[in-house]
């Protein structure tokens, strides 16, 4: 092979047609990008369609075979959204964003000038289906995204947009699928041209087709560009299984010359989500992109993905249907049982009527299939008059059976509902100027709650945006980590006394910004947590709870949230359920003028969520907290009967303790803050 190969690539799904000329669009002095901007844009939504919701996002690695997602290497864009930046990088919703309308981001393809990183994809406009290839920048090593907008729109649709600079040396390779002869399969087969020049001519290989799915290698599609690593060619591939496969497969191409190709897979893996549906790309994967990072150290991939199986919308709607369907004939049976609808037909329906008495043969055919029919009519009526004279619907047992059956309409119908009208399932993370990030979920508790732990962890290691659970452990034996069923790491951290003020422990071992204080015995939705981050994101030096308090008065006096709505405000968050910035909240308390406070939190076994509310106050003149209402919560220690708050008169008369004490050493807590004054309507 000559030294200065390039690989050029096939187009997507599966339709045959030569690599996309995109070089044209890059200069050769300076590479100027030359996209086609609309009028200043218009904000639109992002309209995910049929095929799913596809998205962008960027790995890293020290090789291509060491990949992992750009949140696992703690890189902070600034600007409010907290770090880690974490995938996805780019969505369509970005691509609205900037003026286009679009409902899908796919195939992604880099290049690569200085530290400028373009990335090349497919959008597809939701309103004509018609896949155009719009570009997006990136300054700063692919954690943010410019959107460059639309770059190539023609009258067909465009995908799989393969960007190489052109030096018309060396050989080139068209690596794709061709299905223009008879027989051949569209994902099935994988053909090889070769050219002196990327504008041709191609001649084909000798080999061709050099790889099928009849030889029980499924990855025969290309899945990306191929790239160099330590002198060997490697070829991506996609196993187009179920229409879009989820696993990428890469393969070492041991020979390749105009006359013979060879090639064997290789190890290679990627992180794969654990979450399912509330991962970004937990249903499917199937296209894989890798360069040398511009840093030279590092390797940088984006894959494409979607969190929809393929055909997930016409499965919902089919299921829908049918549980509709089973509802409007127990309406129908309902109907028949209290005497609203009795089967006669007129005679005249199933009677013959000929007008040739010729025609004999026809005419007794007719006479017996009508004479059948009205037999089955007969006996409908006849077992309706059976059933209706069995059951009395103005009996006290026949009204039984009538609300047995009601009840079975009413839950098919909501089952019919949530198929059709409910969504994928997906509780989705909240972009902040349209980046993401992830926070680390907190609990404290002891061996009397493992129960609760359990449940606890299993549910919320779901959740889009939580990237690791930290257990810190009171008292009693801990559990083995075997023992917690969880989709993110947990580590629990076993404390050696038992005391509240351990909850706010510095612990250099979080890896992101955010961290989230939950108690373990409150239960609440994904989406709750996830709108509870955006608003933190937004307010990163606030506390963002779900527990609004109020105190006021001389002395201070703690209030509960029924009163804190009446008087139209609140000064205090729970730290039980709230977000803050674990470095500057937990500094903050281990500081020694909080040594006070903390010896108080120890002599009441309570306050500390108190205390950490007047050190944030006495920082600051401004409002310091912000609440979040959640859709529903749970307290589980209603259940259990382990919680300090059981009676919760004397609760509240030790924190009115607490708060005549703070305010005393920290001063008085007399910023408010009022509910629906953000207006994101979450705060009602």
């Amino acid at each position: 092979m000559a030294d200065r190969k390039r690989a050029a690539g096939e187009s997507s799904r599966g339709r045959c047609r030569r690599a996309l000329p995109l070089h044209v669009m890059l200069r050769r002095q300076g590479a100027r990008l030359l996209p086609r901007f609309p009028h200043p844009p218009a904000t639109r939504l992002c309209r995910p369609d049929a095929e799913g919701s596809w998205s962008a996002g960027v790995f890293l690695g020290d090789s291509p075979f060491s990949l992992k997602p750009i949140e696992h290497w703690g890189i902070s864009s600034g600007g409010g959204a907290a770090w880690p930046v974490a995938n996805p990088v780019v969505t369509c919703a970005d691509v609205a964003g900037a003026g286009f309308p679009s409902s899908f981001v796919a195939n992604p393809f880099l290049f690569i000038q200085g530290d400028a990183i373009y990335m090349f994809f497919e959008t597809k406009d939701p309103v004509t289906s018609q896949g155009d290839i719009a570009a997006a920048i990136s300054k700063d090593a692919g954690a943010t995204w410019q959107q460059l907008g639309v770059v190539l729109d023609e009258k067909w649709h465009l995908s799989y947009p393969y960007v190489f600079s052109y030096e018309n040396k060396g050989s080139y390779w068209l690596l794709g699928s061709d299905i223009s002869s008879f027989g051949s399969k569209q994902r099935g087969q994988l053909c090889i041209w070769y050219s002196s020049s990327p504008l041709g001519p191609w001649n084909p290989h000798k080999q061709n087709p050099v790889h099928n799915n009849n030889d029980n290698r499924p990855s025969a599609k290309n899945g990306g560009r191929p790239f160099m690593y330590n002198g060997n060619l490697y070829r991506t591939g996609k196993d187009c299984g179920g229409g879009s496969g989820y696993n990428i497969q890469v393969f070492k191409v041991e020979v390749l010359t105009e006359n013979q190709y060879k090639e064997v897979a290789v190890p290679f893996v990627l992180e794969k989500p654990l979450k399912g549906r509330n991962a970004w790309n937990g249903a499917r994967s199937h296209h894989l992109d890798i360069q040398q990072h511009p840093l030279g150290h590092l390797w940088i991939g984006v894959m494409d993905g979607d969190r929809v199986p393929l055909g997930d919308s016409v499965q919902r709607l089919t299921i829908g249907s049918m549980f509709y369907g089973v509802a409007s004939i127990s309406v129908l049976l309902l109907s028949a049982l209290i005497g609203a609808i009795k089967c006669i037909l007129p005679l005249r329906w199933y009677l013959p009527h000929t007008e040739k008495r010729s025609d004999t043969l026809k005419t007794e055919k007719q006479v017996f299939l009508c004479h059948k029919f009205g037999l089955l009519i007969c006996n409908v009526n006849k077992l309706g008059s059976l059933i209706g004279g069995r059951i009395n619907y103005r009996a006290r047992k026949g009204r039984v059976y009538i609300a047995v059956i009601i009840l079975i309409l009413v839950v098919l119908t909501c089952f019919g509902t949530h198929y059709i009208f409910g969504g994928n399932g997906a509780e989705e993370p909240y972009p902040v100027k349209s980046r993401y990030s992830q926070f680390t979920l907190l609990t404290m508790t002891y061996d009397a709650r493992l129960w609760n732990l359990k449940m606890f962890v299993e549910h919320y290691s779901k959740c889009a945006s939580v990237r690791e659970i930290i257990v810190v452990w009171n008292k009693g034996r801990p559990p083995s980590l075997g023992e917690l069923k969880s989709m993110v790491p947990v580590r629990i951290r076993i404390e050696n006394k038992n005391t509240l003020n351990n909850r706010f422990n510095i612990d250099k071992e979080i890896k992101t910004k955010a961290v989230m204080e939950l108690d373990d015995d409150i239960m609440m939705t994904c989406d709750d947590l996830e709108r509870g981050f955006k608003v933190w994101r937004e307010h990163p030096d606030r506390i963002v709870g779900y527990y609004p308090r109020l105190a006021e008065g001389r002395p201070l006096e703690y209030r509960n949230e029924r009163y804190a709505r009446q008087q139209g405000g609140y000064n205090l968050i729970l730290t039980g359920a709230a977000f803050m910035d674990h470095e500057l909240a937990f500094k903050r308390y281990w500081s020694e003028e909080a040594e006070v406070g903390r010896q108080i939190v120890d002599g009441f076994f309570n306050c500390e969520d108190v205390l950490l509310n007047f050190l944030f106050a006495n920082e600051s003149s401004t409002s310091t907290v912000e609440y979040v209402k959640p859709a529903w919560a749970i307290d589980m220690s209603k259940f259990s009967g382990v919680a300090i708050s059981r009676n919760t008169q004397a609760h509240y008369h030790i924190r009115s303790k607490c708060l005549a004490i703070f305010s005393g050493i920290y001063g008085n807590l007399t910023s408010k803050s009022f509910f629906h004054s953000r207006g994101d309507g979450w705060d009602v």
